[in-house]
């Protein structure tokens, strides 16, 4: 079975790299000090100390593997240096949309589910904003039908 590609941006690939690097080097030691503490007050059947730094070790080393796995299945997303030239959204573009209902301006990056952080202006590729920017350009009026409730945007800029 092949294993699914998780789409990212290079700074998204970095950030996964250094949380793996301080799960690793820095919160496993962390977690070693805390099972060796537990273990020091003795008796471990009744021991809630150790309870919960096992759970932590079990959370640590799962968020490892998991960490691991996307990045050994990352599939780099060229961020859109070129919109001007390619004049369309696409995965990576920065695009500044106004919302027609409310009035309000949005600078969104399009980027891979995992680094999404909408408040942060991160929107993952799988929803339903992005799905239908894809492919349109500045000045195109695009009705977002996917949404719980249907709105419509305008495309004001692409970064």
């Amino acid at each position: 079975m092949a294993q699914e590609k998780f789409l990212v941006t290079q700074a998204g690939l970095d950030e996964l790299k250094r949380e793996q690097d301080e799960l690793i080097h820095v919160v496993r030691k962390e977690v070693i000090r805390e099972l060796q503490e537990a273990r020091a007050q003795g008796d471990l059947s009744e021991n809630a100390d150790y309870d919960a730094a096992r759970d932590h070790q079990a959370r640590v080393e799962a968020r490892i593997r998991d960490l691991e796995a996307m990045i050994a299945n990352a599939e780099i997303i060229e961020e859109d240096k070129g919109a001007s030239s390619s004049k369309t959204v696409t995965l990576g573009s920065t695009v500044t949309i106004l919302d027609l209902s409310s009035n309000e301006e949005e600078t969104y990056t399009i980027v891979g589910s995992i680094e999404a952080d909408p408040l942060n202006g991160k929107l993952s590729n799988i929803t339903p904003l992005a799905v239908a920017l894809m492919d349109n350009k500045v000045g195109d009026r695009i009705t977002v039908a996917e949404a719980e409730v249907p709105y419509d945007v305008k495309i004001t800029a692409l970064h």
